[in-house]
């Protein structure tokens, strides 16, 4: 006698359509990539990568920027100056010499970001061209 899922030689289950798109995203980690996945990875990997490292250059002068600047807004409202044995005038004069250099440094990150972004492009569009020109084929 069959009762709902239950059959004489075992029990059955379907998934549900959630279920069932998950265990096809699990799979698709196992299967090997035929040769056109292989290259679009390849080339949103490529792609990705021009930014992903104009970020970080741009970061590193923003963050540098930024802590120089608060060291130099240090040495002019605080007592840092003269903790590090300086008189008050040279620790103000000092403390904003070194924030406005600090502004200068973050506020070229930007500019910085736009000219490592166009040297990668400018280096990598030769692959990037022919994998998409291969892809659209």
């Amino acid at each position: 006698m069959e009762n709902g899922n239950q059959k004489k030689d075992g029990f059955s289950y379907t998934y549900s359509a959630k279920e069932q798109a998950e265990l096809r995203r699990i799979r698709e980690k196992y299967t090997p990539p035929t040769e056109t996945e292989d290259k679009m990875e390849r080339l949103r990997r490529l792609d990705a990568g021009v930014t992903r490292s104009a970020q970080a250059v741009a970061l590193v002068f923003g963050i540098i920027g930024i802590l120089t600047l608060g060291f130099g807004m240090s040495l002019c409202m605080t007592d840092l100056g003269e903790i590090l044995g300086m008189e008050s005038g040279k620790a103000m004069l000092l403390g904003i010499a070194v924030g406005v250099l600090g502004s200068i440094v973050s506020g070229i990150a930007y500019p910085v970001y736009n000219a490592v972004v166009r040297a990668k492009r400018k280096k990598l569009a030769p692959e990037i061209l022919r994998l998409a020109d291969e892809l659209m084929k």
